[in-house]
């Protein structure tokens, strides 16, 4: 079992940055992939990026250029820096962490705002 806890959300104005952390409950180095996923009001749930272990992170092209993922592996915490946020960037964050196998794991989720 892998539990993921966020932190980090809030309501902010467009164009602030904002960072999201994703403590997880086993050491990140046992993971095979980590990322975020986020859903919108309405929409479906959306894959933001993630990193493999080893690999390098892969971002959507709607994020490209603004979000940035990194990680602590001595604190076994994951990060989603997220930059010229904008209206459409509301949503509420999933951390996501998926095993060799396949199985994932997910967060709660914490709601980001972004509104003037």
């Amino acid at each position: 079992q892998v539990q993921l806890v966020e932190s980090g959300g809030g309501l902010v104005q467009p164009g602030d940055s904002l960072r999201l952390s994703c403590a997880a409950s086993v050491s990140i180095l046992s993971i095979y992939r980590m990322g975020w996923y986020r859903q919108a009001p309405g929409k479906e749930r959306e894959m933001v990026g993630y990193f493999t272990t080893g690999g390098n992170a892969v971002y959507a092209d709607s994020v490209k250029g603004r979000f940035t993922i990194s990680r602590d592996n001595a604190k076994n915490t994951a990060y989603l820096q997220m930059g010229s946020l904008k209206p459409e960037d509301t949503a509420v964050y999933y951390c996501n962490a998926r095993r060799l196998s396949g199985t994932d794991y997910w967060g709660k989720g914490t709601l980001v705002t972004v509104s003037a």
